[in-house]
């Protein structure tokens, strides 16, 4: 490719408005450019990246017995109701109607098209298990997109499926495809972590993710240092002291307009840990009260989990006053008579520390009234006990004892165990061999690309540009004339044309000093540069980042030559 007429140009300032280098590094070489918020174009740069990546999972992918496929991106809204999940996602995902009248949405996700396609495609249990996987646009309404390709509304998305006869199948595979991921994610140069998570949305038993860390990302774990435990913020455990005291007598303190954890504290000189607080949730026609420690947050997954609810979602201010309650000074104590003789159910969710913590300041729905010394069990009880709080840096490690600590990451890929949640809710199921019907159980395998070319970008670049594995560089080798000669031109154009595809030959009329600092920018993994004094020794310098000096190359047979150098060249 010529660089005068690729369809893709360097920036050389980067915009005010971004700041993650990701972001600033690939707007800069050229890879993509913004169409609106959460939209990105990919250049020429970029699709040959995004190809290089499709190569190396789908050669993984195929190494697990995977076949690929292509759904659509629209998908009948109706398989969504029928799968739980449409009321799930909410604003997430668009829905519109046809000129038919049928209903439709943009998918976020394929799950449901993907059992709709086993059933019509596999009609013994004899054929399972069944491993499929596809490169797809996916769309989802993001709130607030950021980071450049971290986190956008239209993404491209590997994702994979698979469809087994029992669990014993699915936890055989599973660990397969968990190491081919972490295959993936070295051979990309990028540092992935594995960390426990959450389901959320894709509902599923279990759930691990790979992450990347670093201060750009948009998502929080937790670690220990000690043991190596590593789990998303959403699900992490850890342990929390807790004072050993006697009950004491409840009292009635006037704490005037202080009603968060921050004021109460200053206004009653104690620390948040001796202080309560409660989140309300709802889901239909019930109310969830969640009473954590005043120094703990609520876990809205742990909460879910244990209380066996597909989504919550907090009761805004409006909600709770319509049922009598007081915002600011929400209790499971003194809740309004009125609101016991609805048709609603209110349940009380009390996290474990909470039950462990005596003499606790806590709400009363009472404007500007605490309660100080209330015990869970003696003053007030729950319909659950459980951990439904969020790990918080200071926590010790509940497996070794060690501290735990909090760091921010980038989620690079995501792996479900989703059990028959889909296929039992969409209808999916074969008779076995003693004519039994069963749901077989499946697995979900996502894989963002654009957030992994991010991810490359991030953790392989210097102050000069992107330092691109060669295995995914948009171009191998970019060549440069140092001279205008028309001789010095035919001798380019020659090693232009045998190396093909392989080699960006820059051949604009600008300074060899724009042309060394575009390559360093675009991050082509290795340079040829021809000048008067190589060329007239039949010789082409051949230079690396990585290199001190130049490595001088005869010129003919330079395809046969590098070819021999590869794998030296990228083991360097």
């Amino acid at each position: 490719m010529r660089y005068s007429r690729l369809v893709s140009k360097t920036i050389r300032e980067t915009p005010k408005s971004v700041r993650v280098p990701s972001h600033a590094l690939l707007l800069r070489g050229g890879f993509i450019r913004p169409l609106s918020q959460g939209l990105f174009s990919y250049l020429p740069l970029g699709t040959r990246v995004v190809r290089r990546l499709k190569r190396l999972i789908r050669e993984e992918m195929i190494g697990l017995g995977g076949q690929e496929v292509f759904l659509p991106l629209t998908n009948p809204r109706q398989i969504w109701i029928d799968s739980g999940r449409d009321a799930i996602y909410g604003e997430d995902m668009i829905r519109f109607e046809v000129r038919s009248g049928k209903k439709l949405v943009l998918a976020p996700t394929h799950e449901e098209a993907m059992v709709e396609l086993v059933k019509s495609v596999v009609t013994s249990y004899r054929e399972l298990p069944v491993f499929l996987f596809q490169f797809q646009t996916k769309f989802r309404n993001e709130e607030r997109p950021r980071g450049g390709l971290i986190r956008t509304k239209e993404f491209v998305m590997k994702d994979g499926y698979s469809f087994h006869r029992s669990f014993t199948e699915l936890n055989n595979f599973f660990p397969r495809v968990f190491e081919a991921y972490t295959r993936i994610f070295q051979a990309c140069r990028v540092p992935a972590v594995p960390a426990e998570s959450s389901v959320g949305m894709m509902m599923g038993d279990r759930s691990y993710e790979f992450l990347m860390p670093t201060e750009h990302g948009d998502d929080l774990v937790i670690r220990c240092a000690g043991c190596g435990y590593t789990a998303n913020a959403d699900v992490a455990v850890g342990d929390l002291d807790s004072p050993e005291e006697e009950p004491g007598e409840v009292g009635r303190v006037e704490t005037g307009r202080a009603h968060t954890m921050e004021q109460l504290s200053g206004e009653l000189g104690v620390p948040r840990s001796r202080l309560a607080k409660t989140m309300v949730y709802s889901h239909d026609d019930e109310l969830i009260l969640a009473v954590v420690r005043g120094d703990q947050e609520v876990s809205s997954e742990k909460l879910r989990a244990l209380i066996r609810r597909t989504s919550l979602q907090l009761a805004d201010r409006d909600e709770l006053q319509f049922h009598g309650i007081l915002a600011d000074y929400v209790s499971p104590i003194g809740l309004p008579v009125d609101i016991l003789n609805l048709n609603l159910s209110v349940r009380v969710i009390v996290d474990v520390v909470v039950e462990r913590t005596p003499n606790l300041t806590i709400a009363t729905n009472e404007e500007g009234v605490h309660l100080t010394n209330v015990n869970h069990g003696r003053d007030f009880s729950g319909e659950i006990t459980g951990d439904i709080s969020r790990v918080l840096p200071g926590a010790r490690c509940h497996h070794c004892g060690g501290e735990l600590v909090e760091e921010r990451v980038l989620e690079l890929g995501h792996i479900f165990r989703l059990g028959d949640y889909y296929s039992r809710r969409l209808k999916l199921s074969f008779a076995d061999a003693t004519g039994r019907r069963f749901h077989p159980v499946m697995g979900s395998y996502g894989l963002g690309l654009g957030r992994l070319m991010a991810a490359v970008a991030e953790a392989n670049h210097d102050k000069r540009g992107i330092n691109w594995p060669p295995a995914l560089a948009p171009y191998r080798y970019f060549l440069m004339a140092i001279g205008r000669s028309a001789k010095l031109a035919k001798i380019a154009e020659g090693i232009h044309e045998e190396l093909g595809d392989d080699v960006l030959f820059d051949d604009r009329r600008v300074s060899i000093s724009a042309k060394f600092k575009d390559a360093d920018l675009i991050g082509v993994p290795y340079r040829l540069i021809l000048s008067h004094r190589t060329a007239e020794r039949g010789e082409v310098e051949l230079l690396a980042r990585g290199m001190r000096s130049p490595r001088r190359l005869p010129i003919r047979g330079i395809a046969a030559t590098l070819g021999d150098l590869a794998e030296e060249l990228d083991g360097a």
